[in-house]
């Protein structure tokens, strides 16, 4: 049988005042807000419904349920072509429902980036080849290239978890070139990280740093799976993945529960 990993973000609530002030803009997809609705509250709805005592109640307990709200990009999540742009090589971009599942279910290479661990640099073609030759594996059709930098081993209220070393155009198309169907990283973001962006456009004015491997994509189709976790404890390569999204109706994105079947 196989060994199943988890590679999902488990989603807790942080404190927002907890949250380091330069990193508050990402709190909206760190954090989900959660209204815990307990048994007692539950015991509540269920008389107001049933029209009756608490004292018919076992333990005199109702129902638990959460009332969630989340942004379709919190957490582990799958990102589709329209998150990119509205047309995806000239076609209209797929929304996150319109994914085939086939296409979500694949083979998997886990390439170590963990030399640029806090960095926030990019990772270049030559990374990615270098890695590649490091593992001996080939990049085919279909193939989901996961991208280890180790940033989710840090707590979610360091701002070190969040200059990770993020991919650039070249190297994001390089793997669509190679044949890549998804792109997945442990870090925060597919991308380098935003002040990163946003100094080097400054300085340059030149576009092309502006979100250039999410870009990327709007040429090719690739899907893109962000905030992932425990690729440490997958083996380079030999193993699938499953990287099912909600299937939210018209959305960019949606959270997934990812799986790695070892």
């Amino acid at each position: 049988m196989a060994k199943l990993i988890d590679l999902t973000r488990p989603l807790v609530t942080i404190d927002k005042n907890a949250f380091p002030p330069p990193l508050q803009p990402l709190f909206r997809i760190i954090s989900p807000e959660v209204d815990f609705v307990g048994n007692d509250r539950g015991a509540d709805i269920m008389c107001e419904l049933f029209a009756c005592p608490k004292s018919d109640l076992p333990n005199e307990e109702g129902w638990a349920e959460e009332m969630v709200t989340l942004s379709s990009h919190l957490g582990t999540h799958v990102d589709a072509p329209l998150h990119y742009g509205s047309t995806c090589g000239g076609a209209p971009a797929k929304t996150v429902d319109q994914i085939p599942l086939e296409e979500l279910y694949c083979d998997a290479v886990v390439l170590d980036m963990t030399r640029k661990k806090g960095t926030g640099e990019a990772i270049t073609v030559d990374d990615i080849k270098r890695a590649l030759d490091k593992v001996q594996y080939q990049i085919k059709g279909g193939d989901a290239v996961l991208i280890r930098t180790d940033h989710d081993k840090f707590p979610l209220t360091d701002p070190v978890r969040y200059n990770y070393p993020g991919m650039i155009r070249e190297s994001a198309l390089f793997l669509a070139e190679c044949g890549a169907k998804i792109g997945g990283t442990d870090a925060l973001g597919w991308d380098r990280p935003f002040p990163k962006m946003v100094e080097a456009y400054q300085a340059t004015k030149d576009k092309s740093q502006i979100w250039d491997a999410h870009f990327a994509y709007r040429d090719v189709e690739v899907y893109v799976i962000q905030q992932l976790v425990n690729l440490d404890k997958l083996p380079p390569h030999g193993f699938k993945v499953a990287f099912f999204p909600i299937p939210l109706v018209g959305a960019s994105a949606a959270p997934a529960r990812v799986v790695a079947f070892v």
